[in-house]
């Protein structure tokens, strides 16, 4: 059959075929492409109906209900009143699974019967833009094609957005150091070719040092918006700089860049922002004069632990002799199909490539790569087209209470303390009261939301899957950190100091065994945990073991099933926490004087281990003759937090004067 596939429901064997077939399959022909069924009898998809951009499933047959007697390419060629209804139906349906996007074929049918005539294809347009206005989206034509049945089409509806909303794709960029990260980020969103000595990524950096060493050494981010007709809308003002907010009123969508260092000593911030910035895909910046070197490796391994879909960019083409950019695409084509990545390599060559790309890029399979110059623009085009036919990955439920993940804290002046990060599930409305913790005491205290911005932008609320940074009341920066969540009260979080989790070791110099300490990243959260126990005895690499961790320092608001990254120097782990220990606070313990120690404010907490010798006067001399009590915090206590008093001997202590 032609016009369809059959999905099978066992996971795909790369082993049954060759890659030159799975490229083949992966050409404009104008026939379907594959998706993963769940449990159950095969699945025929044909993309006549209309399939989403990432993955929408059809009904069993394949068409739209109530149609399935007619030929799947002549749905929309002049369409009764119930079929109509049918066709709007699914399209919401379709749109909904592709997070407001949906890619559709036009003229694709059963068999053989592929392509319709000028006539058929002029009322199927007219018919799926009607469709599209029912659905109160924006319909864009991509490209049309002659086949040897007909014409074949392939359009972009789009959902409406209101002036203050738009749709947010997120794209993490990562890379060896010198491979032109920021540089290709600072022509795409400023529109403006690079002079070839750094000029483009002035306009990018944060920190005076950056700007000396030409290196990123923080999380930076920057948008490229796109207008309804898919069309960029970045426009710089007389300065250079964007105005953000005017490129979010004007735009459909933003793709929003998450720029990532790619030296070795910034690791720990690079994984942070893979983790905490929850990214739809991947883009995997290479030199094509340096090849794959240093931390290219790493920063894919890491997406592919991630289960981050990764795209491929070729920079400094121009100044490439070559048999150098030959010997790296090799190299290159090599390790993505190597069986530690999997992945069908694609090299995008023009406006064809980029829509077949963009459309099977949902199965995680296929790895499109581009070859561009930062200095004479080469292929800029078609990865900018690229971008604009992404659409976001991850699915949000915006029916459950809301939950925000804060990535980063501000103290502004004139407005206080402003924290940033995304919205996992919900909404949150402007002048919303929410529980922020936990704290150094498992805590959730209120806080109101005073302002929200999304991009600069002032809005009223924020959805789940957004990102957006909100002014807080009464409260201090110094009282949150990275990994601290926002929750509705009707959530009740909460946190836990032990969890439990299977990991997968990566890469280990000699042995890990019980009492290890390394960094544990999951989503936003970043902190060094301990290995309490393990199924086995001693771990090496390659092994897999199901572990319980504690944190060392504070409590964590953590879910099962969530991914997670444990690293340690060279040491790499993987895996995924299986089961939360919920901590219970140390006031419920019997103990009174406990009891009245956690009362004490942040400030009047000592710190762990330490005790003080003699109390002081105003000029720090000891008080001569003075009994005391000593606030010790104990460490032999399985609860961290227990705090307790101890009684120092009554023998009076002379001080000189």
């Amino acid at each position: 059959m032609a016009g369809a596939i059959t999905v099978s429901t066992s996971p795909m064997n790369l082993k049954d075929t060759t890659m030159e077939e799975q490229h083949t399959s992966l050409e404009p022909k104008g026939s379907s492409f594959s998706t993963i069924a769940p449990e159950g009898s095969p699945v025929i998809v044909h993309k006549g109906t209309g399939i989403g951009l990432f993955g929408y499933e059809g009904s069993p047959n394949g068409m739209v209900n109530g149609m399935s007697s007619m030929d799947p390419k002549l749905q929309y060629v002049n369409p009764s009143m119930d079929e109509f209804d049918e066709l709007v139906r699914a399209l919401k349906l379709q749109m909904e699974d592709g997070q407001g996007e949906v890619m559709m074929e036009l003229g694709t049918g059963s068999g053989s019967s592929n392509g319709l005539t000028p006539e058929e294809m002029e009322s199927s347009l007219a018919s799926l833009h009607s469709v599209a206005a029912a659905c109160d989206a924006d319909m864009v034509v991509l490209r049309q094609k002659t086949v040897e049945g007909g014409q074949l089409a392939d359009c972009l509806v789009r959902r409406k957005v209101d002036e203050d909303d738009f749709l947010e794709v997120r794209v993490a960029v990562v890379g060896n150091v010198d491979a032109g990260k920021s540089t290709l980020l600072g022509v795409l969103t400023h529109g403006e070719l690079d002079n070839g000595r750094g000029h483009a990524r002035q306009k990018l950096f944060r920190h005076k040092h950056e700007i000396e060493s030409g290196r990123t050494s923080s999380v930076g981010c920057d948008i490229l918006g796109f207008d309804k007709d898919g069309k960029v809308v970045n426009a710089p003002d007389g300065h250079g700089s964007l105005d953000w907010a005017h490129i979010c009123k004007v735009s459909s969508k933003v793709v929003t860049f998450i720029d990532l260092a790619g030296h070795e000593k910034y690791l720990k911030t690079t994984i942070f922002g893979m983790t905490g910035h929850a990214p739809d895909f991947c883009m995997l910046m290479i030199g094509a004069n340096a090849g794959i070197i240093g931390m290219t490796k790493e920063h894919l391994g890491l997406a592919l632990a991630l289960n981050v879909p990764v795209f491929v960019v070729v920079t400094k083409i121009d100044m490439c002799p070559p048999n150098v950019l030959q010997e790296t695409m090799k190299l290159l084509s090599r390790i993505l199909k190597s069986p530690g990545c999997r992945k069908i390599p694609v090299i995008v060559q023009g406006q064809d490539d980029v829509i077949t790309s963009a459309t099977n890029f949902s199965s995680a399979r296929v790895c499109p790569i581009f070859q561009v110059s930062n200095v004479t623009g080469l292929n800029l085009d078609l990865l900018t087209t690229f971008l604009g036919l992404l659409s976001a990955r991850m699915h949000y439920n915006e029916d459950k209470p809301a939950e925000f993940h804060i990535d980063e804290t501000y103290s502004v002046p004139g407005v206080g303390t402003v924290v940033s990060g995304t919205c996992m599930q919900g909404v949150i409305s402007l002048n919303d009261t929410l529980l922020l913790g936990p704290n150094f005491l498992g805590e959730f205290v209120p806080v109101a939301i005073r302002g929200i911005h999304r991009k600069r932008l002032p809005v009223k609320e924020v959805r789940g899957g957004q990102t957006a940074s909100f002014a807080l009341k009464k409260i201090r920066r110094n009282l949150i950190r990275k990994g601290m969540v926002m929750m509705h009260s009707t959530a009740n979080p909460t946190p836990c100091w032990e969890f439990e989790g299977d990991i997968l070791v990566l890469h280990h110099p000699t042995t890990i065994s019980p009492k290890y300490q390394a960094m544990v990243h999951c989503g936003s959260t970043r902190q060094t945990a301990t290995i309490i126990s393990m199924d086995k005895e001693h771990l090496r690499t390659g092994d897999k073991a199901t572990c319980l961790f504690r944190f060392i320092k504070n409590p964590e608001y953590l879910h099962s099933g969530t991914r997670m990254v444990f690293r340690e120097g060279r040491t790499k782990a993987i895996g995924n926490i299986t089961k939360v220990f919920p901590y219970t606070s140390g006031i419920s313990q019997s103990s009174t004087t406990s009891s009245q120690a956690m009362k004490l404010k942040p400030s009047q907490i000592p710190k762990m281990g330490l005790s003080t010798g003699r109390s002081k006067g105003r000029r720090g001399r000891g008080t001569k003759g003075h009994v005391h009590q000593e606030t010790v915090v104990s460490t032999n206590s399985p609860d961290p937090l227990v705090i307790s008093t101890t009684q120092p001997s009554t023998k009076q202590e002379q001080i000189p004067e």
